[in-house]
C-alpha cells in the first residue's frame, strides 16, 4: 500500500469521527457551556496523550529544540481555532458548522496558490469562485443579518491552513503523539483561564450529565482523529487532504438529523452543493504538459 493510499484511508476514518464533533459538542455545551466543554475535553485527552507518549517512549522527542518553534505556533493557532469554534457553536447549527469548516479548502487555495503567486489555473479559479458563492448562500440569510456564530467559525476555517502548515513542519521533528500532547498540555491552562473568566462555574450534576459526551469528544475527536490527521498530513498534500473533508459536512448533516432532529434548511442544502463542487475543482490535479 502506498503512502498516499494510507493517507486517503486515514482521512476516510477521521471524517467519520469528526462528523460527530459538532453534534456531541452542542449536547455537552447545553450542560456545562462552550469553554468548559473545550477545557474538560482537553483534560481527558491529555491523560491519553501522556499515556501514549509514555508507552511509545516519546518524551525524549521533547529534547529536540528545533521542534519548539513549530510546536508553539501550532499550539497557539489550534487553541485559538477551537476556542472560536466552541464559542461559535453557541449561536449556529451543527450542519452550518461542518459546512463552514470545510471552507478551509478555499483558504488553503488562496494562501498557497493566490498569495503564494503560483499560476492560477482556470479550473482552480472557477472552483474558488463556486465555493465562495456556496459559502455566501449559507452565511447570508434572507434578512441579511449575519450570524455571529457562523462568522466565528468562518474565522477558524481561515486559520486552519496555517496550523496545518506548522503541524506538518513539526511532524518532521517529532511524532504525532508528541505534537498533540504538547499542544494539549500547553494550551489547556489558557483554555481553563478563559472558562473561569467568561463562564459560570459548573455544578456536579451538570458535569456528570455532560461527561459521556466530553469523553467521546476527547477520545474520538481529540485523540484518535487528530493522530490520524497528522499522520495523513505526513502522507498527502494539504490541499488534497482538505478536499477529502468534503465527506464531513455531508455526514454531519445526516447524523444531526438523526440525533438532534436538526432538519437541514433549504439554504444549507443549496449552499453545500457548490461548496463541495468548488472544493473538488480546486484540488483536482491538472495534467502536466509533456
Amino acid at each position: 500500500m502506498t503512502k498516499e493510499r494510507e493517507g486517503e484511508l486515514l482521512m476516510l476514518g477521521l471524517s467519520m469521527l469528526e462528523s460527530w464533533f459538532p453534534i456531541l459538542s452542542i449536547v455537552a455545551m447545553s450542560y456545562v457551556g462552550a469553554l468548559h466543554t473545550y477545557m474538560y475535553s482537553l483534560m481527558v485527552a491529555l491523560v491519553f496523550f501522556l499515556a501514549i507518549m509514555y508507552q511509545r517512549k516519546r518524551f525524549g522527542e521533547l529534547k529536540n529544540k528545533a521542534a519548539y518553534k513549530d510546536l508553539l505556533l501550532t499550539t497557539f493557532w489550534i487553541t485559538l481555532i477551537f476556542t472560536l469554534i466552541f464559542v461559535g457553536m453557541r449561536y449556529t447549527t451543527a450542519g452550518n458548522m461542518a459546512v463552514i469548516v470545510f471552507l478551509q479548502v478555499l483558504f488553503s487555495y488562496l494562501y498557497f496558490n493566490v498569495l503564494g503567486h503560483e499560476k492560477m489555473e482556470k479550473m482552480h479559479l472557477a472552483g474558488a469562485v463556486i465555493m465562495t458563492l456556496g459559502a455566501l448562500i449559507i452565511l447570508i440569510p434572507e434578512d441579511f443579518a449575519l450570524n455571529k456564530g457562523d462568522l466565528l467559525i468562518l474565522a477558524s476555517a481561515a486559520m486552519a491552513p496555517i496550523v496545518n502548515l506548522y503541524q506538518k513542519r513539526a511532524r518532521e521533528h517529532c511524532s504525532a503523539e508528541t505534537i498533540l500532547g504538547f499542544r494539549t498540555l500547553v494550551g489547556l491552562p489558557f483554555v481553563a483561564l478563559m472558562a473561569y473568566l467568561f463562564e459560570p462555574a459548573v455544578n456536579l450534576e451538570a458535569f456528570i450529565s455532560a461527561l459521556p459526551y466530553i469523553f467521546l469528544i476527547a477520545t474520538g475527536v481529540y485523540v484518535v482523529s487528530k493522530i490520524m490527521w497528522i499522520e495523513a498530513l505526513n502522507r498527502i498534500a494539504i490541499t488534497k487532504l482538505s478536499a477529502m473533508l468534503a465527506l464531513l459536512p455531508v455526514m454531519t448533516l445526516f447524523f444531526a438529523y438523526l440525533y438532534l432532529d436538526e432538519v437541514p434548511q433549504i439554504r444549507q442544502l443549496a449552499g453545500i452543493i457548490p461548496v463541495l463542487i468548488g472544493g473538488y475543482l480546486i484540488t483536482k490535479p491538472l495534467k502536466s504538459a509533456t
